[in-house]
């Protein structure tokens, strides 16, 4: 990923945060018979565990995805790269200042972003699987009025389910962040943006704060 010094996260819990905001992830990986393919799907981080463990990502796939018939058939591990993407917009010039005073001005895309460089395995294991799946209905569950639990549904057709899914573990090796937020422009144009993301498109102060460069 290009990454200007002005716009790439360093900081670790920011770069946790912006995953766990963004869970759902873009997993590219490749395979001698499938070549570079990309699979979606929601994630779980966890963090490292006082030095002791290393942080991972947790997630599942379907048992039919090539992805798990390869890494059935072959090395215990590979390499991944699962992208998570945060707050991002078109930005368009009509909100500049400059465009007023000179009109050297032109459109862009402001976005936040976590690349995770990562080993992938495969995990082949009903009791795991299950408590995955626990987890992240729980994840995306809680904040209804009335969340529903597995515990909701038959333990025969919950063990049905989890036959046919996979689950898949993530150690991660290395993480980078990029915000492409106008940070670097001034402070009158970042305004002007943080005020068009909010009265134009709807956006949420935080989101709007995080891609005008205001935070």
């Amino acid at each position: 990923m290009y990454q200007p010094s002005h716009f790439r996260i360093d900081d670790a819990e920011t770069l946790q945060l912006t995953i766990e905001q963004s869970p759902f992830a873009t997993l590219v990986t490749h395979g001698a018979d499938s070549g570079l393919t990309a699979d979606h799907l929601p994630m779980l981080f966890e963090p490292a565990n006082d030095g002791a463990t290393p942080a991972t990502l947790l997630g599942h796939i379907a048992r039919g995805n090539p992805l798990a018939r390869e890494l059935k058939n072959g090395p215990d591990t590979r390499s991944a790269l699962a992208t998570f993407h945060g707050p991002h917009a078109y930005i368009t010039p009509s909100w500049y200042p400059a465009k007023r005073d000179h009109g050297k001005v032109v459109p862009t895309w402001n976005y936040q972003v976590v690349h995770a460089h990562c080993r992938l395995r495969l995990i082949d294991d009903p009791e795991w699987l299950k408590r995955l799946v626990g987890r992240l209905t729980l994840r995306f569950e809680q904040d209804r009025p009335s969340p529903w639990s597995i515990d909701d549904a038959p333990d025969d057709y919950i063990a049905g389910m989890c036959r046919a899914i996979m689950g898949i573990e993530l150690t991660i090796e290395r993480l980078e962040g990029k915000r492409k937020a106008s940070q670097h422009k001034p402070i009158s144009e970042r305004e002007s943006i943080y005020r068009g993301l909010q009265v134009e498109y709807g956006y949420p102060d935080d989101a709007a704060r995080c891609l005008s460069g205001l935070d």
